[in-house]
Formats: C-alpha cells, structure tokens, sequence
C-alpha cells in the first residue's frame, strides 16, 4: 500500500515548480486540452502494479451503464475492501471512465476497491439522469460485492465537475434514494448545485448563451431549473461530507461550493470538510491522482480512510 510522500518544506505537496508555473499561466478558463498535456507526461509514469482491472462491467440496460472496477491484488481484508467510486466530468455532455484511469490505479493501490462508471450524457439523457445513475451504480455494487471482495457498507461516492454535480443530487435529495440507501461519505470535487443560478448569471459567470452545457442536461426551460438546484431541495439528514475547489477554478464552481458549504451547515445541520487546492484550476485536481503532486489525493485519501477505517 502506496502512503503520500513527504516532500520539502514549501513545496506544495509534491506539485513541481514546472507543474506550478504552467498552471498559474493557464488561469481559471476553459484549459482543459492544455491541462491534459501538461499532465500527460506524467500521467504515463503511473505505476499499474498491485492492481488488477475488470473493466466494462454493466450495471443498467444503456450503453453508457458500464463501470471499470481496479482491485487491489491479494485477497480482501475481512468484511471486504472499502470501496471508492469516482464520476468523472465533462459538463454533463461528454466524458469517459478511461480519462480518469489514474484516479483507478492510484485508488487501488491505496487498499480501496476503485469503481470509475460511465453514465449518461446530454443531450439524449436530461435531468434527472445524474443521480439515477449514480444510485444504480450503488446498487449494483451492494448486489456484487461479495464476487468483488467489497465492503457493501463502506462505500465512499466522489464526484468530479459534471459528476459532482450528480453524486450531490443523490446523496442531498431522498426522492432518489432506495429504502436500504446507506454510504460511507461523499466528495465533491468542483461541481454545479445550482442550475437556477448559472441560468441567471451567465454574463457575471461567462457562461455562452445558449449554454451548450446546462441547456442540454437542465433544459432551456427556467421553470426546470428550479427543481434541479440540489442547494434548495437538501432534504437527506446529515452524512460524512468534504465539498471542494480550486484557487482557480471557474468562477461558478467556486461560489457554488460556498453556496452548498453554507446552506449545508447553516440550514441542514452538516458538518462538511472544505478545501480549497490552492494553485490548481478546474481541470488540474483529477489529473494530479497518481502523480507525485498530493496536494489532492491526500487529503481526499485521508477523508476516505477516516470513513471507512
């Protein structure tokens, strides 16, 4: 089991000068091709061993219901492994499991079973196909875990932009959730809460009208968006919660993690973590999984191994 390295005083958990000096460059827009190659090279030094992959596992009738399951090697600790299960982004329209492989190696090789699911993407699938998607994936996994060697009761949702915005809806709102619903914790990485909001404040936020990216999941209709702002309809009771964003991140996800961490413990009675990683962008924070920057991936593997110790 790989633990987080220590580095020298200053440095921001691993995160090179190089790595460091092209992300303050980049800003906080839309950078995410230049963020990819940034990381590229040193995504492709990730170690694989130790791990064993299944990969397009189904767990519902659409062709996007597949999910790739990293396992560590090695039998599985009594009561099975605590599982992690990871939704990828990409504006709710586009994004794939394999482009957040890292997070499944870096996972496994920490002792968690690593689940990274597709689901599906607008604009054939709208509102609330989010959070039904990612309830199925819970169910699928408490139906499997014994032939996966997973711990049914310490699973641990996380959710990156896009994805964040799903695992927040169906861990947040109980209409969808089933009557055995139990999880160990979530992480939100980034997201959306409030489809109202980005609706109404496109011209402060920058955000294109039409908006390729909320039109096609909420609907261009004002009177859907208010049903699908998970800020205003929290109705579950109090859970293991870390919210987190960039110090440059867009400038919506960053209120919007405010908005969320506010109405959490103010109005509901939670006790989030927050986190702000500092010199990263929207795009960064996935991509430093299983590299020598942990500036993330520590903090969320702490929060992880806390829950399901």
């Amino acid at each position: 089991m790989n633990l987080p390295q220590q580095h020298e005083p200053g440095a921001i958990a691993g995160m090179s000068p190089e790595v460091m000096d092209a992300l303050r460059r980049l800003g906080s827009g839309f950078n995410l091709p230049q963020v990819q190659a940034l990381y590229a090279p040193l995504l492709a030094a990730q170690p694989h061993d130790g791990v064993r992959l299944v990969t397009d596992l189904a767990y519902g009738p659409h062709a996007r219901h597949r999910l790739d399951v990293y396992q560590p090697e090695g039998l599985p600790p009594p009561g099975g492994w605590p599982v992690l299960v990871s939704f990828h982004g990409g504006g709710f329209i586009r994004g794939d499991k394999a482009q957040r492989a890292n997070i499944g190696w870096w996972g496994a090789q920490q002792g968690l079973l690593t689940v990274l699911p597709n689901y599906r993407l607008a604009p054939e699938s709208r509102w609330p196909s989010g959070p039904e998607d990612v309830v199925a994936v819970w169910q699928a996994l408490r139906q499997q875990a014994a032939a996966l060697g997973a711990n049914p009761d310490r699973i641990v949702l996380m959710g990156e932009s896009a994805g964040a915005a799903h695992v927040a809806a169906a861990t947040l709102l109980r209409r969808f959730q089933p009557a055995d619903w139990r999880i160990a914790g979530a992480v939100l990485l980034s997201g959306p809460y409030n489809a109202r909001l980005e609706g109404l404040a496109r011209v402060p936020f920058g955000v294109a009208t039409p908006d390729p990216r909320n039109e096609a999941y909420f609907g261009p209709d004002p009177a859907d968006w208010d049903a699908a702002s998970v800020v205003d309809q929290v109705d579950a009771a109090p859970f293991p919660l870390l919210i987190a964003f960039a110090q440059r991140d867009l400038l919506q996800m960053q209120v919007q993690a405010g908005e969320l961490f506010a109405r959490l413990v103010s109005r509901h009675g939670f006790a989030p973590a927050l986190h702000c990683w500092a010199e990263h962008n929207h795009f960064s924070p996935g991509h430093s999984f299983g590299t020598a920057d942990v500036s993330v991936s520590a903090a969320v593997l702490d929060f992880v191994r806390r829950l399901t110790a």
